[in-house]
């Protein structure tokens, strides 16, 4: 009877031992096959990408040694400018000598610099340093979409960027153009700024950046009005935050006292100056903040108006309100 009941002990313990390496195989196996999942998806993935890389650089052989000029950069909506008046400006001038490698002109250095072309997946590289998805190569034209890129990561965004680039051969034998006329904004253009122009003429929360800033200058021997300068990019053309974010500092002698402020203040369509923001830290008690308010409100009000003229903002010479940054500072004596 012991016996028996050993055995049968055994028996089990020995059927328990058994399928548990069944289930640890089998297990295993699963883990094994997984892994070999992925690496195959990864090698298909890398194939992929070789593939289409292979395949723009044959796209971009047909167009090397051509010299090409951007005539549109626009937005998905088709217009060059956005609500807040940053305006997109046609300026690349490129030819690709090779399929690894781009020449692109530096208006800044009025000449052209030569850069590395890294290939993607899916039609995308790098090209001077941006990273470009090609749409389209014709006999005559290509176009790009510009991507945003992080930690080598696609950042999806809700509107895009599109450049349209023609040959110089198509401009000037074929369209008898030349890049001035072509990159003047259309008529949808001017219609969307004329109607934004009206909102904020009589909205002024609607204002929005000219791409000619506001001028500022003073009315007094007694008031130093400097606007602040901002450098240029590295290659070159047009500096967007000297006309998104213009800046001054103004000085006041003989003010009724001592004083600092930093704000914004709106600038309409016929150059008045009233206050809008302050940038000051306000977190303290609410009198304190209201009389701050009022300080700054009341030098807008009586020597900015006085000693200081504005010259409104424009955008295609449509004047309207504005939005500009300033550092006030008054001097007793």
């Amino acid at each position: 009877m012991i016996k028996t009941s050993a055995v049968k002990a055994i028996k089990k313990s020995l059927f328990i031992v058994f399928l548990f390496l069944l289930f640890f195989d089998g297990k295993c196996n699963r883990g094994y096959r997984k892994v070999a999942q992925e690496k195959a998806k990864e090698e298909a993935a890398a194939a992929k990408k070789r593939i289409e890389a292979e395949h723009t650089k044959n796209l971009l052989k047909l167009v090397r040694g051509i010299h090409f000029t951007e005539v549109k950069r626009v937005f998905d909506n088709g217009m060059s400018f956005s609500p807040v008046g940053y305006q997109l400006v046609p300026e690349w001038r490129i030819s690709f000598p090779s399929v690894d490698s781009v020449n692109i002109f530096s208006p800044k250095l009025n000449k052209f610099l030569n850069a590395p072309v890294m290939f993607d997946h899916d039609s995308i590289f790098n090209v001077a340093w941006a990273w470009l998805k090609l749409k389209y190569i014709k006999k005559d034209s290509m176009q790009f979409m510009v991507l945003h890129v992080h930690d080598d990561t696609i950042v999806t965004e809700k509107v895009h960027v599109f450049m349209t680039f023609y040959t110089n051969s198509y401009i000037k034998d074929v369209l008898h153009s030349d890049t001035a006329k072509l990159w003047k904004p259309g008529r949808r253009d001017t219609d969307y700024i004329r109607k934004k122009a009206v909102f904020a003429n009589h909205i002024p929360d609607s204002a929005f950046a000219g791409t000619d800033p506001p001028a500022l200058e003073s009315r007094s021997p007694l008031v130093t009005v400097k606007k602040k300068p901002v450098d240029d990019p590295v290659l070159g053309g047009k500096s967007y935050d000297a006309y998104l974010s213009p800046a001054y500092d103004i000085t006041i002698h003989h003010a009724y006292q001592d004083f600092g402020y930093e704000y914004t203040a709106f600038v309409d369509e016929k150059g008045n100056i009233t206050f809008r923001k302050s940038l000051e830290d306000l977190s303290m008690s609410q009198e304190i903040a209201r009389n701050v308010i009022a300080a700054m409100k009341g030098i807008t009000d009586s020597y900015i108006k006085l000693y200081v003229a504005a010259t409104p903002a424009k955008t295609l010479g449509i004047p309207h309100r504005s939005i500009i940054f300033m550092n006030v500072v008054g001097y007793k004596k």
